[in-house]
């Protein structure tokens, strides 16, 4: 079993496709750009904003900068409620905890959004450490995110064993920040990455729903 699990917020725990999108499209429209097909920035889930709007809109790293910006504006007043529970996720944190496992959140969304979120969903009693991201983006990476919670850990408990810890995702970006300190990875399909994705950074496991996560935790 492993003790200790990491979870990343977007497509992992939450279904965040609507905040996130309008936010996005919100932030486009300030550069005078329109979008038909909202599906189309599905890509913008899970890495960092500035990071997308430079490589899939083309945005100089001063307008990123503006957009993510622009970005905040609409979410942290609309789109952080826009986000619902992914199936079966509460029930897995209620069996992963009374077999004694430790839930952490670490994702790359504002720290203080991730808060938010999970407080409004009322999901935030689950979590021992509630990790993200932080706005002057000291901290803007996975892999510096789970510095940052690994940290938390130590100081809390004692410094864990990377052999007891499994970071769950939805993306690639949760594998390789993962990898960065020998943490085995789940990655779940029922959000915003593939197989092919989990399949080429080499992701140990793979999970169609929660109920399979839960097993593979509790292996």
């Amino acid at each position: 079993m492993y003790k200790y699990v990491f979870l990343d917020l977007d497509g992992t725990i939450t279904e965040p496709e609507e905040g996130i999108i309008n936010g996005v499209l919100y932030a486009l429209s300030k550069f005078g750009i329109t979008v038909e097909d909202r599906t189309t920035l599905y890509p913008y889930i899970g890495p960092p904003l500035r990071d997308s709007f430079r490589e899939f809109h083309g945005l100089s790293e001063e307008e990123a900068e503006q957009a993510v910006l622009y970005y905040r504006e609409y979410y942290s007043t609309k789109g952080i409620y826009q986000n619902g529970i992914m199936p079966g996720m509460e029930a897995a944190f209620q069996t992963l905890q009374e077999r004694g496992c430790h839930l952490y959140v670490a994702t790359s969304k504002p720290e203080l959004y991730a808060k938010q979120i999970l407080e409004h969903l009322k999901l935030d009693g689950y979590f021992d450490i509630i990790a993200g991201s932080t706005f002057d983006k000291s901290r803007d990476t996975k892999a510096a995110v789970i510095e940052y919670l690994l940290a938390g850990i130590a100081a809390d408990q004692g410094k864990p064993s990377m052999d007891d810890i499994i970071m769950v995702g939805d993306r690639e970006f949760d594998v390789i920040g993962a990898r960065a300190f020998g943490i085995e990875t789940i990655g779940v399909l029922f959000g915003y990455g593939s197989k092919e994705e989990f399949e080429a950074c080499d992701c140990r496991y793979l999970a169609e729903n929660a109920e399979e996560m839960v097993q593979i935790i509790l292996r």
